[in-house]
């Protein structure tokens, strides 16, 4: 895939911009981490993912599904892309159930340096220990946020640091 300061989901999109219906399936696969097999099947790991229960998910007909992963398998940098991305389990929505925090922050550019670094080390700073970070990729999220899970309930004053972070726009706190 070529390197270069034009944005990788750009260049996705645009290949699909005559297709609203297969843009929507786009953003679906790539939302959800979705592979795209040799067979050009919708899978997630090696379970196949129905092209109606795509299609519903996005209201398209299950043939711009079909018609969407033929366009992947028929370009090598989509191909290359599509049948290399994998999901992730996130402990996000399930935290508060295990007692444990989450924090989610939005920074003014997700794509700078050393962020991750920053933040990771404030709340080390704090005695805090972190259970799962993740960072959506800015190139593949329209809003990206950088998810931090971490044992127990964090601390108003951790909080307000991570605030006061100059590349930080907003923090959430859910606390079990």
């Amino acid at each position: 895939m070529p390197k270069d300061d034009e944005d990788v989901r750009d260049r996705i999109m645009r290949k699909f911009e005559e297709s609203p219906g297969q843009r929507a399936v786009v953003e679906l696969l790539l939302q959800r981490g979705f592979s795209v097999n040799d067979e050009g099947r919708v899978v997630s790991g090696g379970i196949e993912i129905p092209y109606t229960q795509v299609a519903d998910e996005v209201n398209v007909d299950r043939r711009v599904v079909d018609s969407t992963t033929e366009t992947i398998l028929e370009d090598a940098e989509l191909r290359a892309i599509f049948q290399n991305i994998s999901s992730i389990p996130s402990l996000r929505d399930v935290a508060p159930v295990l007692g444990l925090s989450v924090l989610t922050i939005r920074v003014d550019d997700a794509a700078s340096t050393g962020v991750v670094a920053e933040i990771s080390g404030a709340i080390a700073d704090e005695g805090v220990s972190i259970r799962q970070a993740v960072t959506d990729d800015p190139y593949f999220a329209d809003e990206p946020r950088f998810t931090v899970i971490t044992n127990g309930e964090v601390s108003g004053d951790l909080v307000k640091r991570i605030s006061e972070l100059g590349f930080v726009e907003e923090v959430e706190v859910l606390s079990p």
